[in-house]
């Protein structure tokens, strides 16, 4: 692992360094994000664990090309009863290597962000002490049960980009980041009244890692993600609300949406879909469908009360970070073009965000139902 006559030594030149180590427990799995200066490609191995020598079950990732020096030599103490600690240190002069002492585990994924550069890893497994954890108080439920069978009470709402990501920029300098949290907070309200418990992943204008708005919806025991956007394109006319839910479909628009609200190239969206390829993409799938479907009929009814001619684009399917990050039912809408003369002056309008917040409420209203019949004849 760590070689103790590389500490003394000179750093190479050419490395990239680990410019932070963060991670999140949550009911079911630990997430840990590593955030780098540089791009690395690297896979996850695992270690048995090893009585006679002491060593507890571990999973090691090889950093090609990355400096840590004394940085980290203490590790990072977790103890959450499914990691023990976090461990990174120089492996050679031009590799670094990540070590995370299990308690237990049963399996895990590797995901790999940019802008900036990080690698997140999900750890699944029951935890040995369930009642330390940090997300632990009244109010929150424990152990939530199996989707097919979890009434609908929390829905996590995230506004898209924020801070120094001001997301797409269109007429008159008009920002996705003030339009989503704009509606966020419509919708939030007009969500409560209907009977939600409702979490917003920013309530202002801050930056938020897309990893950490998933972090906060898990901690928060929620039961549907509804992440809002606007649109851009390079075409003017081009206007129009659409709704997506994860998917590996591979369209040639999708693909553009995607690489926007990712940070990241188009030639990236191909490796994001292979990596998704590689995992199923979960239980929730089904449900993300029916919560895209309903959710998109009922914004559409009501928007075009205020604007009958604005166009429908649809459901589509793509392969979003922020959707990917989730466990649970969640889905992206994108309001409208905020590059569109017509639509960006909708999206500045008081009543026609009331008219959108009231369309995804009451299709949410409607997925409550309509989860709950499929969870009463036992269907996933």
């Amino acid at each position: 692992m760590l070689l103790p006559v590389l500490l003394g030594a000179d750093r190479p030149g050419g490395l990239g360094d680990v410019n932070d180590v963060r991670y999140w427990s949550h009911p079911d799995y630990t997430r840990v994000v590593i955030e780098l200066t540089r791009k690395i490609e690297t896979e996850i191995q695992a270690l048995p664990k090893d009585v006679r020598r002491g060593h507890p079950d571990r999973l090691f990732l090889d950093l090609d090309g990355i400096w840590v020096g004394r940085r980290w030599l203490d590790g990072i103490e977790v103890g959450d009863g499914l990691l023990q600690r976090v461990r990174l240190g120089q492996n050679t002069s031009r590799k670094a290597r990540l070590v995370l002492d299990l308690d237990r585990f049963k399996r895990y994924r590797l995901i790999q962000l940019s802008s900036p550069e990080r690698l997140v890893i999900d750890v699944y497994g029951d935890r040995a002490h369930p009642e330390t954890l940090e997300w632990h108080k009244p109010g929150v439920r424990e152990k939530r049960l199996s989707l097919p069978l979890r009434p609908v009470e929390t829905v996590v709402i995230d506004p898209g980009h924020g801070g120094r990501d001001p997301g797409a920029v269109g007429r008159k300098g008009i920002q996705e980041k003030d339009v989503n949290l704009r509606l966020a907070r419509i919708l939030a309200k007009r969500l409560e009244k209907r009977g939600f418990r409702v979490i917003l992943t920013r309530e202002d204008d801050r930056t938020v890692d897309l990893e950490e708005r998933t972090a906060l919806a898990e901690a928060s025991a929620g039961d549907v993600f509804v992440s809002l956007h606007a649109n851009a394109s390079s075409r003017r006319a081009t206007r129009g609300i659409e709704v997506y839910y994860l998917d590996v479909a591979d369209q040639r628009h999708n693909r553009g949406v995607a690489a926007r609200e990712n940070g990241i190239s188009r030639s990236e969206v191909d490796s994001l879909q292979r990596t998704l390829a590689r995992f199923r993409v979960s239980e929730a799938s089904t449900h993300s469908k029916l919560l895209a479907d309903v959710v998109h009929d009922s914004v559409v009814k009501e928007v075009r009360r205020e604007s009958r001619d604005i166009p429908d684009l649809g459901v589509k399917t793509g392969p979003f970070y922020v959707l990917f990050l989730s466990s649970m039912p969640s889905i992206l809408v994108e309001s409208g073009f905020l590059t569109n003369t017509s639509d960006a002056k909708l999206l500045r309008d008081k009543d026609f965000l009331g008219a959108l917040a009231d369309g995804i409420a009451d299709g949410l209203v409607t997925y409550r139902a309509r989860a709950s019949k499929l969870a009463s004849k036992g269907m996933p």
